[in-house]
């Protein structure tokens, strides 16, 4: 993928400089204990940790490169990769007679507070509606490419794709609704709406990397195409589920199948339509 071609968004928030918050006299088994009673008694983990006399307080600057180093690549990806979702939604959104308002990236080490949470980078990338923010720890690109077997920018690219995906369900009102059928229904429904969520980010990160191929039709190169299909269903909930407890529970799944996340890629990449995305239509009238 010949991502360097791409505009740089200007849209990137490095937290990386920040960390995760230091206690002082508390050590690493205690901050695993706070977050854990935060969690329970549903308080702020920042806040506890003050109380306990915890040095929060960190520069939101990224931390200036050093003179003669080499700069940031992985933030120049990310950048890139950003502007080019910024240039194809912003498109789409016009010819609907929209606008479209772009998100802010927030790139992080470790752990990271939001309006949605506190939140370890295990979770993953995600995005958070209530702020409208993305938030990425980079080393997930290595986990996907060591632990899933999915290298490659593009496989990178779709991950960030995915989750802007989830931005534009938030803009057009989608996240809203699935957010109120989901509180009235039993946890088995509440997982289909998500994985029906998550299959229309899955969509909305192909019809992306259409419009970002016609956009610059020297961006990919051969084989990106299968690299992100093969990231899409390297991180299907039945090969997760498969590799971390040998069995797999289809309806605890809340992200969709290996065979299900590849396909609603595939259709996003080929038809390059947002009304081809259409997975929810059953339950969103």
């Amino acid at each position: 993928m010949r991502w360097q071609l791409s505009r740089r968004s200007t849209n990137v928030e490095d937290r990386r400089g920040m960390g995760v918050p230091k206690a002082g006299g508390v050590g690493c088994l205690g901050l695993v204990i706070i977050i854990v009673i935060a969690y329970l008694t549903g308080n702020n983990p920042l806040e506890l940790l003050q109380q306990v006399g915890t040095d929060t307080s960190v520069s939101t600057q990224a931390p200036a490169t050093a003179p003669g180093t080499a700069p940031d690549s992985g933030r120049e990806f990310v950048e890139a990769i950003l502007g080019s979702t910024e240039d194809v939604w912003t498109e789409i959104f016009a010819e609907a007679g929209r606008q479209y308002q772009i998100p802010i990236l927030v790139l992080y080490r470790d752990a990271v507070s939001s309006a949605c949470g506190f939140n370890s980078a295990a979770v993953g990338p995600f995005y958070c509606p209530p702020d409208r923010q993305v938030y990425l720890d980079p080393s997930f690109f290595q986990e996907l490419s060591r632990r899933f077997g999915a290298p490659g920018d593009f496989a990178n690219a779709y991950v960030i794709a995915h989750e802007v995906g989830h931005h534009v369900q938030n803009l057009l009102g989608i996240s809203d609704r699935i957010q109120r059928l989901s509180r009235r229904a039993s946890e088995t429904e509440a997982n289909r709406l998500s994985v029906l969520q998550e299959l229309q980010a899955d969509c909305f990160a192909g019809v992306w990397g259409n419009h970002a191929h016609k956009q610059n039709p020297n961006l990919l190169e051969a084989g990106d195409v299968e690299a992100g299909l093969n990231a899409a269903q390297a991180i299907g909930d039945d090969l997760i589920q498969k590799r971390s407890r040998g069995y797999v529970s289809p309806e605890s799944f809340t992200h969709g199948s290996s065979e299900q996340r590849a396909y609603w890629l595939r259709r996003g990449l080929e038809t390059g339509r947002v009304d081809a995305c259409n997975t929810m239509e059953s339950v969103i009238r």
